[in-house]
């Protein structure tokens, strides 16, 4: 039976289970994908990218999907919420910056305003701007994040959001990638779940087979917080958030030594692009989280989804057993 919560009530999916919108990462066939085995996929909207974002929404197929943007990325081209909007998405989600400024237009097209926070400040801001699901994420996962964990971040959360009127509903992110994550969760007051780093490491995944492969070869222990990644982008990512990636030569080199690395970034930034095209991760950036110590393999989206709701119901019933006992 499927895992049945307020979460997909409202979106009308059958499981708890959505796809972080992860840039040049959840393309359209990996949303499609998530929403068909009953979950709700995302689109990463990432940086802004027009031609990108509409060959991925066009890669969704018919299949009911979402997208999500970097907030202060999208204020510099607010025209990409109109062309997200166009496509009718179940719900936008915005993330790292104040959602206020685009949530009318959002609830006005009729989508469901998802907002992911990293802290309290985060959620207030949130819940000002009329959020129906706030994503509460922690700093185990990766990619861009903050440094509140899921745990102890989740539960605070879902108190806050009670104690405020709001009907927001709460989902958790950051550390999970099985069943056993998906029924924390739900025991810690969220109503699901937002997943990256499980899906990165799927077969309609946009990331490259070899970092797909690095992923499912590391554990958690294999990953750090850094701003390397960004400074040698030039990417001017705001100082409250760091990105979790998997260490390699390039981080062990530079993290510490930031400063050498910005005098640098001219040279360094044609040489991690290089090895971003080449599929050279032991220079590029493989953005996943702690939660990849649980990716052992490359699976399709479907399986992953399915698998997941069964590993939960698994676990509650054997957990549910064990304090009966």
């Amino acid at each position: 039976m499927p895992l049945k919560t307020r979460l997909t009530q409202r979106l009308g999916i059958q499981h708890p289970v959505l796809l972080a919108p992860m840039g040049n990462v959840s393309g359209g066939a990996l949303a499609g994908a998530v929403s068909a085995a009953g979950g709700l996929g995302m689109i990463g909207g990432g940086y802004g990218d027009r031609p990108w974002l509409e060959q991925q929404f066009a890669a969704a197929g018919n299949h009911r999907i979402g997208c999500g943007f970097i907030t202060w990325s999208l204020a510099r081209q607010p025209e990409l919420l109109d062309l997200a909007l166009l496509h009718r998405p179940a719900a936008l989600m915005l993330s790292f910056g104040d959602p206020q400024p685009f949530a009318g237009k959002i609830k006005a097209a009729g989508a469901l305003l998802i907002c992911q926070i990293q802290t309290l400040r985060h959620l207030d801001d949130a819940l000002r701007a009329g959020a129906d699901i706030i994503v509460a994420q922690g700093s185990e996962a990766g990619g861009h994040g903050a440094q509140r964990a899921t745990l102890p971040l989740v539960p605070q959360i879902v108190d806050r959001v009670a104690k405020s009127g709001s009907d927001a509903l709460v989902v958790a992110a950051g550390g999970i990638a099985d069943g056993r994550g998906l029924a924390a969760a739900l025991m810690l007051g969220a109503e699901g779940v937002l997943v990256g780093t499980r899906f990165y490491a799927s077969t309609e995944s946009l990331a490259h087979a070899k970092a797909k492969a690095c992923l499912a070869e590391a554990s958690g222990e294999e990953t750090i917080r850094t701003t390397t990644i960004d400074i040698v982008r030039d990417i001017p990512w705001p100082a409250e958030f760091t990105v979790r990636t998997l260490r390699n030569a390039f981080v062990e080199r530079w993290h510490g030594a930031e400063a050498e690395l910005k005098a640098a970034q001219p040279h360094e930034m044609g040489r991690y692009q290089a090895a971003v095209t080449a599929g050279d991760f032991a220079t590029a950036g493989v953005l996943a989280g702690e939660a990849a110590g649980l990716c052992d393999a490359v699976l399709p989206a479907g399986e992953i989804v399915t698998t997941m709701v069964a590993e939960a119901e698994r676990a509650l019933a054997a957990g549910a057993r064990r304090i009966s006992a």
